[in-house]
């Protein structure tokens, strides 16, 4: 479950009633540039600074503390999903902003998914990287499952992207470096995320992406898997052919994210599912004429049936058009911390 609609929500703590989640809306003009997008919290009014790592509610000092929900102020819905909902909330004691996402046990219990959250909580909590959202702690009641998240003030990508058509290259080769990084830093931990789109990244409190999803990742020591997940039109020809996989699951999808973000839309989408799979296992790739070379070369190398024919990481963020346009801002005492 993504946020939707979390771009300036601090105005006032209720406590949570109903949360009625944001709809997808037609895809609208494109932005003119990045710097005409939505900039997001304003400090004035909504309490939350760049880097609330002072009060942190999972201080070592508070390390072996229990939470519950009488520790947190909760303020308005910032998304509405399947097993649940996310709400801003505020800790009492240290005054520290968070996000609270709020599972329904019988909910994950119909599903049958309980082992893919113990997943999700046991992969996200332990990853520490600038582009991936921080899972501080999580607690639990009879009826709940409560994950404290990093709250991400500018919200989610896929929202931004409706809202602009598409992004310009800078920031869309900006998105693909943070993207890379983070990747490869999960990879060299032998994660793999699965279900790269859209939807499961978020923008910082600068516009900075988070990978905010890893429902289907998985911790995969021999990086090998069966399992078919993720998205329709995120899915790479192995994972339709019923093949084995591994983390070059994660580099196809990165490919794919190139294309939507300069495109606005994903470069295999096809009115039926069948036409969607043949599109894809054939690498049926088109490109507008107004994509510049150098993003067309750098989704062209990504988006290869063959997935040990991919391009690295490492080469995705020394890619001549990343360094081109990328305007990544690095986070302070941040000399890479996938080593």
């Amino acid at each position: 479950m993504s946020y939707k609609e979390n771009v300036n929500p601090f105005y006032k703590f209720t406590t949570p009633s109903s949360a009625s989640g944001a709809q997808r809306v037609m895809r609208k003009e494109q932005c003119q540039s990045a710097s005409s997008s939505n900039t997001g919290v304003m400090a004035g009014r909504v309490p939350v600074t760049e880097n609330q790592t002072e009060n942190q509610p999972d201080k070592s000092s508070e390390g072996h503390k229990k939470f519950s929900m009488d520790d947190f102020q909760i303020g308005r819905p910032l998304g509405k999903g399947k097993f649940g909902n996310v709400y801003l909330a505020r800790h009492k004691e240290t005054k520290f902003i968070l996000a609270l996402k709020v599972l329904f046990k019988s909910q994950l219990e119909k599903e049958g998914v309980e082992h893919q959250l113990r997943r999700e909580i046991e992969i996200q909590s332990h990853l520490r990287h600038p582009n991936i959202l921080h899972m501080y702690n999580y607690f639990h009641d009879r009826k709940r499952i409560y994950l404290m998240l990093e709250f991400a003030p500018r919200g989610e990508l896929y929202k931004e992207l409706q809202n602009c058509g598409r992004f310009d290259e800078q920031r869309s080769a900006t998105f693909i470096e943070e993207l890379a990084d983070a990747l490869q830093y999960c990879h060299e931990r032998k994660v793999i995320h699965r279900d790269i789109k859209p939807e499961n990244l978020l923008m910082g409190y600068k516009g900075e992406l988070k990978i905010a999803d890893f429902g289907w990742s998985v911790h995969a020591p021999s990086l090998r898997r069966r399992t078919m997940c993720g998205t329709l039109d995120y899915l790479p020809p192995e994972m339709i052919e019923g093949k084995t996989h591994d983390e070059k699951v994660d580099l196809w999808c990165t490919g794919v994210l190139c294309y939507e973000l300069l495109v606005g839309s994903p470069p295999f989408e096809s009115p039926s599912h069948t036409e969607t799979h043949r599109r894809i296992v054939k690498v049926d790739l088109r490109f507008p004429s107004f994509l510049s070379e150098g993003s067309k070369d750098l989704i062209a190398k990504l988006l290869k049936y063959v997935p040990a024919q991919r391009l690295p990481l490492k080469d995705v963020m020394e890619h001549p058009w990343v360094r081109a346009n990328s305007r990544r801002i690095m986070p302070p005492g941040y000399d890479g911390l996938a080593k």
